[in-house]
Formats: C-alpha cells, sequence, structure tokens
C-alpha cells in the first residue's frame, strides 16, 4: 500500500488543503491519502489561539466527504497532548506493515524541516511529497531525506487570510468546501463569519 499523510492544523481546512491531497494522490499513485488533524500543533503554541480540535476534525470530515481516496484521521486527536509527525509515522507504520508512507508538506513546511522534533526518525520512514506553491515548483530537501515533487495548480489560499475573513464578515463560500463551511457555521467557528 502507499499511503499519504497529509498533516495540518486545518483551522479551517480550506479548497488548497483538498487540491493538495488530491494532486499527490494522482500524480505519485497513493491509495489513499489520511488529511490527519493535529490535536495540539506545537509548532503553533502561543502563536494564536487555535479552534478546538474535535471542532477542525468535524469540518475536515465534512471536507473529504465523498472525494475518493482522501480520508480524515482522527488518530492525533485520539492521541492526544502535543502533536509530532514522528509519532504519526510510528503509529501508522505497526498499523500498516509495509506500506510505503509519503508525508505531504507544502514548500514553505520543506523549508523549515530542520525544526522538526525526531527528524532523524523520519528520514528513512518516509518519502516527503513536497508539493508546490501557487504554479511554483517544489523545492526538495537534500540528504538524508528522500522527497518528490508533487506540482499544484495556483491557489493563494491560506488558512490565516480565512480565519481574518471569517472575523471581518467577509464570505468563505467557494474557498472554505461546502460541508466544512457548513460545519464552520453550525460550530459558531471564527466570529462574525458567513
Amino acid at each position: 500500500m502507499r499511503l499519504g499523510v497529509l498533516g495540518g492544523t486545518f483551522d479551517p481546512v480550506h479548497v488548497a488543503h483538498l487540491v493538495a491531497a488530491v494532486e499527490a494522490r494522482h500524480q505519485l499513485g497513493l491509495d489513499r491519502v489520511l488529511l490527519v488533524v493535529a490535536n495540539r500543533p506545537w509548532q503553533k503554541l502561543g502563536d494564536h489561539a487555535v479552534t478546538a480540535a474535535v471542532d477542525r476534525l468535524a469540518m475536515v470530515r465534512a471536507a473529504v466527504a465523498g472525494i475518493e481516496g482522501l480520508e480524515a484521521s482522527a488518530l492525533e486527536v485520539e492521541r492526544g497532548g502535543l502533536s509530532y509527525t514522528a509519532d504519526t509515522v510510528a503509529e501508522l507504520a505497526a498499523r500498516h506493515p509495509g506500506a510505503e508512507l509519503f508525508v505531504v508538506v507544502g514548500t514553505d513546511v520543506a523549508a523549515e524541516l530542520g525544526t522538526w522534533a525526531r527528524q532523524d526518525e523520519l528520514h528513512g520512514a518516509v518519502t516527503l511529497a513536497v508539493v508546490g506553491r501557487a504554479g511554483a515548483a517544489a523545492v526538495l530537501p537534500g540528504p538524508p531525506w528522500r522527497s518528490v515533487g508533487v506540482a499544484m495548480p495556483e491557489l493563494a489560499v491560506s488558512s490565516r487570510d480565512l480565519r481574518a475573513r471569517a472575523a471581518a464578515g467577509e464570505p468563505l463560500d467557494g474557498l472554505v468546501p461546502p460541508g466544512a463551511l457548513t460545519e464552520l457555521r453550525r460550530r459558531g467557528l471564527y466570529a462574525g463569519s458567513r
């Protein structure tokens, strides 16, 4: 099995997340791509208030509903505590012995791999699938990482911008998948969202 892992805060999940997952699955011949919702993302501690994991997971589940090969994963939420890619990869390797694991990241994340906890555990365990941003080619990290590039159509969308739009009462339609937008509104997330 070839299994993709796209981890993130997904605060909120948006169309670029889904397109990255779909493109990685298609271009790399992956059987499935798990969108793994971080429970408590250690990189964002003190950065800004992160929406409750249960709400972010509900939005991701709604967003991937009906998209072949994409699945929401509660693995990190169920594990609790801070979320680390090394823990998630170890758990997935134990659950799926023999699976080839691809960790899907954006070029921005690939540029910060040196900050990852226990990255030495990941070098031989995964292949990084680095998604280029805004129509640009992916910048691949060098050894000891194994990596491949994933081309992506130009989409200038970020969760930070979407939270600001929502707080200002600006529409999120077309930027957030319809099911996720319904969950976002139903749960009253991101004050002022419509």
